[in-house]
């Protein structure tokens, strides 16, 4: 087994686990919501981005159905997205939700680039490290526009507060 396939097998051992720990019982609803929409834009952009050749993805899951990487588009972000959103700082100041977009962005950057170093899991081609930054940006706060309306629009015709 090679590193790359031994990576795949420890990003979706690494996302249940997190999945378990850092989302409550109470909020699996929520994490759910945020997690479906980041998989609608992780995964149209994913393929996107690999079928216009600007990252390939040598080893990855389901290699002869999609050039996209199914365990980082599909489900390690989305995981990440749910923990981002449960846990987002609602009702702290706007530099402070503003570094909550960044921290999150950039961990999970850097993490891409030591892997594009480092191993066959991704390779930019016509790709830099910041378009992930921005892309993960974009998506952090798209997704989260969508839990604020999804989440304000049931509270509200049901009566319940948050």
């Amino acid at each position: 087994m090679s590193i790359e396939h031994i990576i795949i097998i420890m990003v979706w051992i690494v996302s249940f686990s997190v999945l378990f720990i850092f989302i409550p019982k109470d909020k699996i609803l929520h994490a759910l919501v945020a997690s479906h929409i980041k998989q609608a834009i992780t995964w149209v952009f994913g393929l996107i981005v690999s079928n216009y050749r600007l990252i390939e993805y040598p080893v990855r899951l389901f290699p002869y159905t999609s050039k996209a990487s199914f365990t980082f588009e599909f489900f390690a972000y989305p995981a990440i997205c749910a923990i981002f959103n449960v846990h987002y700082p609602e009702g702290r100041s706007r530099v402070a939700k503003f570094g909550y977009y960044a921290l999150y962005s950039s961990i999970i950057t850097i993490i891409e680039i030591i892997l594009e170093r480092n191993t066959d899991v991704i390779n930019y081609i016509h790709w830099s490290w910041y378009w992930t930054w921005i892309t993960l940006f974009i998506s952090f706060f798209l997704s989260r526009s969508y839990y604020k309306w999804f989440f304000n629009r049931i509270y509200s015709h049901c009566g319940h507060t948050k």
